[in-house]
Parts: structure tokens; sequence; C-alpha cells
């Protein structure tokens, strides 16, 4: 272990697995250690015995729910959007090679109580039971205007400059109501809050067509895709990929202590009495916990059920955005399911999250909303985490340190915190311009 690295890694949760990957691949020398003895840190998937352990405190699920090993159920449940940048992360790296996708079955909104289909383009608009008919024609128009935006061709932006315009402004001109409003943002935008409101509207558009490109490539009934065997697969494709490299990882490492100088530049990490020396740190907050703060927090449950979400045509894999104005909440309620279709439970068996940012101290009585469109449940599981975020100056420390994962099923949010970070440690913009084509879902 006494080596000197380019980057030491900290933890194998999927931002620093990535990373790992990406910084391997650049041709820098990497060691990847973890306290844990398995891959995942936060967003690790569990089976049954496990799921067991972390929230009853022994080990004995009922017989009824079947075997143990059948199960993988996500820590951090995320749907990739079939066209966004975690996919165009994992071609760049070719680690698509090691992991199956399939297309999620449905993305769904709720309104007035109710749970619809989003719809996301101009025909389905029109069909949609969430609009009445004169706001169906003003809203085909307007997804009309956003599926024929082209950035570089002024012919398209009727005039408007969108780095300018807000997304209040493009709104009021095609005439759209609120609730109509509130579906574009929170369900096609994918915006967590209403902010994006009173910012430049390009941003809006962009993530309505990445919604909408990514709907159309596997022809499913949603822009999602997600991993056989869940999302576990991911951190240990990128570690292999990373070994590929010449990457050395080391799972089950205790302590990991970070090293520095008298001028508080890192020197190295020490565990178990041996010091890898290295230039940079690469790491969860868990491991530098004077060097992030507190930001927020994240209430979630995990429920085991033998049928579908109600209200989603039988769906096997599902996202409903439950969007914070509906409930009269600060911040949007996310839904996401999946089941034996994915191989994360046995046949019949369909895994449920609800999750939120934390409003109070009572995750069942705040996320009811979200857990009583489930229908009967075999097994529900409630927690809040907390959510940090780095305060140091890595130019000065060396230390890049990710944010913890936020309440969101899907994973964009993530993604752009790795290409920030990867930016700050390489000074280079990752060239995410790759053939799509090559992440074909399995059948």
């Amino acid at each position: 272990m006494d080596e000197e690295y380019d980057v030491i890694v900290l933890g194998t949760g999927l931002k620093e697995c990535i990373l790992s990957g990406l910084l391997s691949v650049d041709g820098l020398k990497v060691l990847h250690m973890d306290r844990n003895d398995y891959y995942g840190g936060e967003s690790a998937s569990l089976n049954l015995i496990q799921l067991w352990k972390r929230f009853r405190g022994n080990d004995k699920p009922p017989a009824h729910l079947g075997s143990s090993r059948d199960y993988n159920v996500d820590m951090i449940p995320k749907f990739m959007m079939a066209n966004g940048n975690l996919v165009r992360v994992l071609i760049h790296t070719d680690v698509t090679k090691y992991l199956y996708f399939k297309a999620v079955d449905g993305s769904f909104v709720y309104n007035k109580g109710k749970v619809h289909k989003v719809p996301a383009t101009d025909i389905e608009a029109l069909k949609s039971p969430l609009m009445g008919i004169f706001e169906k024609r003003r809203a085909r128009k307007f997804f009309i205007y956003v599926q024929d935006y082209n950035e570089n061709d002024p012919k398209t932006h009727e005039g408007m400059d969108l780095t300018r315009v807000t997304t209040r402004e493009l709104i009021a001109k095609y005439g759209l109501d609120d609730n109509t409003v509130d579906f574009i943002g929170h369900s096609l935008a994918l915006h967590r809050d209403d902010q994006y409101l009173d910012e430049p509207a390009l941003d809006t558009v962009m993530r309505m067509k990445l919604y909408a490109e990514s709907l159309a490539r596997f022809q499913g009934g949603s822009p999602y895709i997600y991993p056989l065997y869940g999302l576990g697969e991911l951190p240990q494709a990128f570690a292999r990929l990373s070994a590929v490299y010449g990457g050395t990882y080391m799972l089950n490492k205790p302590e990991c202590k970070v090293e520095f100088n008298e001028e508080g530049k890192v020197v190295g990490v020490t565990s178990e009495g041996e010091t890898a020396r290295c230039k940079k740190v690469v790491c969860d907050p868990s491991y530098l916990p004077n060097k992030v703060r507190k930001v927020g927090r994240v209430a979630r449950a995990i429920a085991i059920m033998s049928h579908p979400i109600p209200n989603t045509n039988d769906s096997h894999s599902v996202q409903v955005i439950l969007p914070q104005k509906q409930l009269g909440r600060r911040s949007d309620m996310y839904l996401f399911c999946c089941s034996y279709t994915h191989n994360v439970a046995p046949k019949g068996k369909y895994i449920a999250f609800v999750s939120s940012e934390a409003e109070t101290d009572h995750p069942e009585v705040e996320l009811k909303p979200g857990i009583d469109l489930l229908g009967p449940v075999d097994e529900i599981f409630f927690e809040i985490y907390d959510r940090y975020e780095p305060v140091n100056e890595p130019s000065l420390d060396n230390c890049f340190i990710s944010t913890s994962y936020d309440a969101t099923t899907h994973f964009e949010s993530t993604v752009t915190d790795v290409l920030n970070m990867y930016t700050l440690i390489t000074g280079k913009v990752l060239d995410l311009s790759v053939d799509l084509s090559a992440a074909s879902a399995a059948e």
C-alpha cells in the first residue's frame, strides 16, 4: 500500500465509482478504498436479509416474501433517462458491456388526487385528461415549439432569446394555465421546486427535449431505463472498468484517515497503520465530515408489495411525480416502483419507494400522500437521512467531495455533480458526444 497515487477515491458509492472509472480511463493511477465490505456505500443494493438487518435489527425476514437473494433493493433508487448524461457516461467509458438495461413501463404525474400518464408530445397532449379542450390546443402549440426548437437555428426561436426570457414569460406567451405548467415543470422538465419559473427558459426547454427524445428512443411508456438486477450493478461495473485500466480496489479498509501537510493540502490516506500517498482525494461526505455541511434531509419509505401501483396501467416499473403544489408542500414527492421484471424481487413481488425532501421529523405522516397511492403493502420501512454538500475549497486542499444523493427518482442531478467534479479534478470537460445506440435495452 506504500505507493504514490494520482488520486485516492474513498467510498464506492455510484458517484465515486464513476469518477474512479473516468480518471482511470484518463490514465491516472487510482487507488479506490471503502470502509465497508460491500460496494455501493449509500447507493448499495440490499438483499432481504441485509434489508431486515438494517431496518428491523434482525436477520429473519418472513418466509412468505420468498428467497432473500432474489431481492436487490436499491437504497438510492433512481431511473436513468434513456438519452441522459448518465447513459452517455456509460457509453463513453464502455461500461455498457457489463450491464443490461430494460425500459421502464410508465411515467405518471399526480394531479388533483388522481394519477395520470405524463403527456410528452403534441399528440399525447391532445389525448390527455389532464387538460380541457382549449388548454390542450395551447399545450400542443407549446410542445411543437419545444420539439422544433434548435439552439443553433434562430429561425426556430420565434424571436425569443431563451437565455434571457424566463420560463414564466415563455409560458405566458402560450397562455398555459397553472395546472399545465405544474406537470410540464415537474414531470417533464423534472424541476424539484418552482424556482425555475424565474430562471432563463433555455434549461427547461432543453430538459423537455431530453424527455421527449428519451421517450422516443425505446418506444416504451416512459423515457427511463433501469439495469436488470438494479443499480448495485453500476458501481461494480465501474470498479471492473477501473481495474481494466490499472486501478486498485480495496474493500473493508477501516478508518481511511485523510492526511494533510502543514499547508492543509492532502498528502495521503492511512488505514491499518499504512499510508498510501496521493496528490488528490475524491470521496463522499462521510469520509471528511469536517469539510461538509448539512443542507437538508430526505424522508423515504420502502414497501414490498404483491401488486403493481394502482392506476398505472399495471406497470411493472413506474415513476410517479407528485408536484409540491398538488400537496401544499415546498418540494416534490417521488414514487418509484420496480419488480421481478427487472430482476429486483421474486416473481409476483414489487418494490416501491416513496421519497421527498423531509419537511418534518415524521416520515410516516409526511409521505402519506405517496403511500396512499400504493394500495396494500406486505411490508413497509421508513427512514430519514441527512444530505450534505462540501464547503471546502478544492484548489487549496485537493479534496473533491461529492454531494449527498437527493430525493429525486431519476439520475440527472447526480450526474451533473459527477461531471462538475470531473472538471474540477482534471480541468477538462468530459466529451459526451457519443453514439447513443450503443446502450440498447435488454429484451
